[in-house]
């Protein structure tokens, strides 16, 4: 919600902290018992690590939540919610760099290995294909089968699709220009062309819709946030 929210702060010329995890802390820590929200946020995503870390070995709710695949995703989710949450906690001990900066450094030493070119190439286009997935498996409001709303009423049950859809379209569609975006600095083997989320969401300023683009995505991803309150509410696990 708060990297939205500082989105739609840059679309409208605001400056201010940067618009990714960042930026996000950022703007924690400027507000009363920033530290303590902060130390918070770290110790969910630590929570939310061992959940898919517990899925990846016992397998996820659902009659399909044993497949391979499944707990394959599971164990995925895992590592990308521990470096989020070593993210954090990095921030709150003091430490810490853009996520921009943290993208061109990374890509930089895969550049540097072996076939890094083609490493690169892949990572960035796996990311792009998972944008997506993510974009499609929401507008076809797959979300449904992971929530257990038996007792909800029909206009929570639409409230909840329209967050769904709408946030899932606009993480989807971030997680797909990233990728492209770094597709695009293996093709020119510069580092300097992979964007972290606060360069990414930048970006689609510079299209053809200008600033409007970025506020919708914005609007989105603020969508996103409270569709994750409301799968924390009523998700089955």
């Amino acid at each position: 919600m708060l990297i939205g929210l500082l989105a739609v702060r840059v679309a409208l010329g605001d400056g201010g902290n940067e618009a990714d995890r960042q930026g996000a802390l950022q703007e924690l820590a400027e507000k009363p018992f920033g530290v303590v929200l902060i130390w918070a946020v770290g110790i969910g995503l630590v929570c939310m690590m061992l959940w898919r870390l517990s899925e990846a070995v016992f397998g996820a709710a659902g009659p399909e939540g044993d497949k391979p695949t499944k707990r394959l995703a599971s164990a995925g989710r895992c590592v990308f919610y521990g470096a989020a949450a070593l993210s954090v906690l990095t921030f709150s001990a003091g430490g810490g760099r853009s996520g921009d900066q943290q993208s061109r450094d990374v890509t930089a030493k895969a550049l540097d290995l072996p076939a890094g070119q083609w490493l690169v190439g892949a990572v960035g286009l796996g990311i792009a294909v998972a944008g997506l997935v993510i974009a499609v498996q929401a507008a076809r409001r797959t979300f449904r089968k992971h929530l257990a709303m038996g007792g909800a009423s029909a206009r929570w049950r639409t409230a909840v699709d329209f967050l769904g859809v709408g946030g899932g379209l606009a993480r989807g569609t971030v997680f797909a220009a990233a990728g492209g975006f770094v597709v695009y600095a293996a093709v020119r083997y510069d580092p300097a062309q992979a964007k972290g989320t606060d360069d990414t969401l930048r970006s689609f300023t510079h299209t053809a819709a200008g600033p409007w683009l970025l506020i919708a995505v914005a609007v989105g991803l603020v969508l996103f946030g409270v569709f994750s309150w409301a799968m924390a509410r009523w998700r089955e696990v």
